[in-house]
């Protein structure tokens, strides 16, 4: 029996042990699994630290947002043809004014929940969230009314070619009927980074990425939706992740109170969104208008330029990943510290957070002159089409380091309250330089054998105003007025 009781004893000691080892790891796990999903506090802490945790999920969401059209363009460019990868193109400068309203929103939101999260206030939290859902659901159905009728016109106007007129149309009225999807994961995402969670938006934008994809290969290369197909797989994609987003913050009961009555609008919150947001949603105007601009004189170099042009800044949208990453982080990362009243510990983030940014611009930079080439046959096989795909590329390149000293220091500023400065640079660097270097260039450069003058007008105006840009950013944020615009400044 003595025996026996020892064997017994023996198997129940290691039956033990390995329950509570398993309950440790699961416990070790699911700890983990918090932390990654919790609020980052980026007043405590290494300055870098922080803004490398925050910034590495969210460049990797980024990177899964811009598959979003990416991938449009890939199953359009091999399932339909050039003119239907011409056509998404067209379209795309619309669309990004549509949308320009939510982003103003959204800007306005972030700069307001980080800098309250700073300060721990939670009351001022909850009804900037709750506020922001309202302005946005409000603005949503102004924004179908009194675009819809207007659609085939503007492109009209634009100069679309008529070979593609109708894609671009069916493109763009499903995205705006679908519009409520894209603008409430936008300004829901903003909101969760504003307190410092990037982590859980990075697992949304993925989830709605793989609907995205499979519903692209669906919609068009089984159903034969053509270019509308693609426009309806996006937004179903952002539906979710929208969705998704609002589950999240629903459950965020440690950080802010989630109810009604928070969604009753007020005006102290609702106007200060607005006053926050609009410099940033006039700076987005500035730029889809100088774009519209811009599309009206690509559209007359015709479609296979204007394909290229897509190809373009498809890469272009990959290779801008982490300036704009880089600058929501320090966006947020400013917010928290101004709202809780470390100036000094801000200033110390935006050195370290801009140099961080330019050397990851640099590398891209590289590596976009070394395999320029391979990148552009992902989207089509035509050899011409890459070959002057890659050529316009080549110009814009270095044209990425600029942006990484403007995305930087602009998030800086605006996590302090100031989004007029930056507004107010993109205005001047855009309008008041793209658009008439662009249009200057090819009047000058017209011969008979090129009557619309040089292609790369477009590009080299979009360089020089790049370049401008962070020189403009760099003396103002060196003047310093910035940090005298905090909502509750102590």
């Amino acid at each position: 029996m003595s025996e026996t009781n020892c064997i017994v004893r023996i198997v129940l000691n290691r039956f033990l042990c390995y329950t509570y080892k398993s309950n440790y790891q699961r416990k070790g796990k699911k700890k983990v699994l918090k932390n990654l999903n919790a609020p980052i506090d980026m007043t405590m802490g290494t300055p870098w630290k922080s803004i490398v945790q925050f910034t590495i999920p969210m460049l990797i969401g980024n990177i899964a947002q811009q598959l979003y059209s990416t991938v449009d363009s890939i199953v359009v460019g091999k399932y339909i043809g050039d003119n239907a990868l011409a056509a998404v193109g067209s379209a795309m400068p619309i669309l990004n004014m549509l949308l320009v309203l939510f982003i103003g929103i959204s800007a306005g939101a972030g700069v307001m929940v980080a800098q309250f999260f700073g300060a721990r206030d939670r009351r001022s939290l909850s009804y900037t969230v709750g506020n922001s859902i309202t302005v946005t659901a409000i603005a949503c159905v102004i924004l179908v009314a009194v675009c819809a009728p207007f659609i085939r016109p503007v492109l009209v106007v634009l100069n679309t070619p008529d070979s593609i007129l109708d894609w671009c149309t069916d493109y763009l009225m499903i995205s705006l009927i679908g519009m409520a999807g894209m603008a409430y994961y936008n300004i829901l995402s903003g909101v969760l980074r504003g307190m410092g969670d990037s982590f859980s938006s990075l697992i949304f934008l993925l989830v709605a990425t793989a609907i995205n994809i499979g519903l692209d290969i669906f919609f068009v290369a089984v159903v034969k939706m053509e270019v509308a197909g693609v426009a309806l797989a996006t937004i179903i994609a952002q539906v979710v992740s929208a969705t998704l987003c609002l589950l999240k913050l629903s459950r965020m009961k440690e950080q802010l109170d989630f109810g009604l009555k928070y969604l009753v609008p007020r005006k102290l919150y609702t106007m200060t969104i607005i006053k926050l947001g609009l410099p940033s949603g006039l700076t987005q105007a500035i730029f889809s208008s100088a774009m519209l601009v811009v599309q009206s004189l690509t559209n007359q170099f015709g479609e296979a330029f204007i394909a290229a042009n897509v190809v373009v800044m498809r890469v272009d949208g990959f290779a801008m990943m982490p300036n704009f990453s880089f600058g929501t982080a320090l966006t947020t990362y400013a917010g928290q510290n101004v709202g809780a009243g470390l100036y000094d510990r801000v200033t110390k983030g935006a050195k370290q957070g801009t140099f961080m940014a330019v050397g990851c611009s640099a590398v891209i930079t590289g590596i976009i002159l070394l395999l320029g080439k391979p990148l552009m046959g992902v989207f089509t096989d035509t050899k011409s089409l890459v070959d002057l795909s890659y050529r316009l590329m080549c110009i814009l390149a270095v044209g990425y380091i600029a942006v990484a000293v403007t995305q930087s220091l602009s998030g800086i500023m605006r996590g302090a309250g100031d989004t007029v400065t930056p507004m107010w640079i993109s205005l001047i660097s855009t309008i008041a330089l793209r658009v008439p270097i662009a249009y200057g260039i090819s009047f000058f450069t017209r011969t008979e054998s090129l009557p619309n003058g040089q292609q790369e007008c477009i590009q080299i105006s979009l360089l020089i105003s790049w370049i401008m840009g962070a020189v403009l950013t760099v003396i103002f944020y060196r003047l310093g007025k910035w940090k005298n615009k905090a909502i509750n400044r102590k």
